[in-house]
C-alpha cells in the first residue's frame, strides 16, 4: 500500500521512567562528603533499575494515550489511532520506534507531540532495524539480514568456512550423556539465542503481492521423537497473504500416548496462532474476508477436531 516507514529513536529512554515505589541507592564509589554519606532516594528511574524498563514502558503508554492512540491487546508494544477513515500505527521495542500508516498529519503531529513528551531523534526512513536492513525503490521492500549473518560470523570466527546444506546428520537423536563433564554454556548459550532469532526473522523465504489476503496454518508433529523423555515435538507455521509470516517448533509438555494425540495437540497451537494473528489484523484495520484453513496431516487427529466426543481417544487429553 505504499506506506512510508519512519524510524525514531528516544534518547537516554529510561530516564524518563516515573517510579511508583520507595527505590534506594548507595552513592555512587567514590563520592564522599567528609561524613557518613547514607542512601539516596530515587525519584526517577535509573539505567541498571530492574523497575527502569517497566517504568519507562508505562511512560510511554500514557503518553500514547493522552494522544488517542489504543493500545493493541495482541501486541501491547504496538498501538493504533483511526481518524477519519485513516490509520496510523506505532510499533517500539525498547527505545526505538516505527511509525507508519496512511494520515500523514497525524504521523507529523505525532511525532511533535513525542519531541515535545521525549528527547527524540528522527533517524529517517527506516534503514536497520533489529538486524534487518531495509531497502525501498519503487517495486517494493526489500529486507536482509547480510549484516547481522556477517557479524556473527565475524564473531564465531567462521568466515572462511564453507557453507554446508545439512550440517549434521539428518535425523540424528541426541540424548542426554549421564558422565557429561562440565562445560562453559555461556558462549554457547549466547550463539544459539543468536541463531534462534536469526532463524525467526529471516525474510529471505517471505515473498509480498500475492494478490489475497488469506490466513492459513499448517500443523505437523513427530511422535515420541525425544529418545530420553519420549515426548513429541510439534511444529506450526502461518501465511499472511501468501507470506510466511510466524512458525516455530517445540517440544510438547506431556508425552502423547499415539501420533493422532501428538499430530492434535499441535493443531491446537495452530489454532492459537492463527486466531491470535487475526486479531491482530483486526486491531489495525484489516479484516480476513475468507475462512481460515488449518492444514494437518493426520487423518485422525482432523476427525477427532470434527467429532471430539470420541472418548476413548481423548478422555486422558488436557483441555
Amino acid at each position: 500500500m505504499d506506506w512510508p516507514l519512519k524510524q525514531f529513536d528516544v534518547k537516554n529512554a529510561f530516564l524518563h521512567g516515573n517510579l511508583e515505589e520507595e527505590v534506594y541507592m548507595d552513592f555512587p564509589p567514590g563520592y564522599s562528603n567528609g561524613e557518613n554519606t547514607g542512601v539516596c532516594r530515587l525519584c526517577k528511574s535509573l539505567y541498571g533499575l530492574k523497575q527502569s524498563p517497566r517504568a519507562w514502558f508505562g511512560r510511554f503508554t500514557q503518553v500514547m494515550r493522552k494522544n488517542g492512540y489504543c493500545q493493541s491487546h495482541s501486541d501491547h508494544t504496538l498501538f493504533v489511532k483511526r481518524r477519519q477513515n485513516k490509520v496510523t500505527t506505532l510499533i517500539i521495542y525498547v527505545d526505538d520506534m516505527i511509525i507508519t500508516g496512511n494520515d500523514a498529519d497525524e504521523m507529523s503531529k505525532l511525532q511533535g507531540n513525542l519531541t515535545v513528551e521525549f528527547e527524540m531523534k528522527d533517524l529517517g526512513d527506516l534503514k536497520y532495524f533489529l538486524g534487518v536492513e531495509v531497502a525501498r525503490s519503487s517495486k517494493g521492500i526489500f529486507l536482509s539480514q547480510h549484516k547481522y549473518v556477517l557479524d556473527l560470523l565475524k564473531e564465531t570466527g567462521m568466515l572462511g568456512c564453507k557453507p554446508v546444506e545439512t550440517p549434521i546428520v539428518e535425523k540424528h537423536h541426541l540424548c542426554l550423556d549421564p558422565k557429561q563433564e562440565f562445560v562453559y554454556k555461556g558462549r554457547y548459550h549466547t550463539l544459539v539465542e543468536r541463531l534462534i532469532y536469526l532463524a525467526h526473522t529471516r525474510p529471505d523465504i517471505a515473498y509480498a503481492k500475492n494478490g489475497h489476503l488469506r490466513i492459513e496454518g499448517f500443523t505437523d508433529a513427530d511422535w515420541a521423537g525425544d529418545v530420553t523423555d519420549r515426548r513429541s515435538t510439534s511444529g506450526y507455521f502461518t501465511f499472511f497473504g501468501g507470506n510466511l509470516v510466524t512458525w516455530r517448533s517445540k517440544k510438547q509438555k506431556l508425552v502423547s500416548r499415539s501420533s493422532a494425540e501428538a499430530e492434535y495437540r499441535g493443531m491446537a497451537q495452530g489454532i492459537c496462532k492463527i486466531l491470535w494473528l487475526r486479531k491482530l489484523l483486526l486491531g489495525i484495520g484489516f479484516k480476513p474476508k475468507d475462512t481460515m484453513k488449518l492444514f494437518c496431516d493426520n487423518k485422525l487427529a482432523r476427525d477427532i477436531a470434527d467429532n471430539p466426543v470420541q472418548h476413548d481417544r481423548t478422555k486422558h487429553v488436557e483441555v
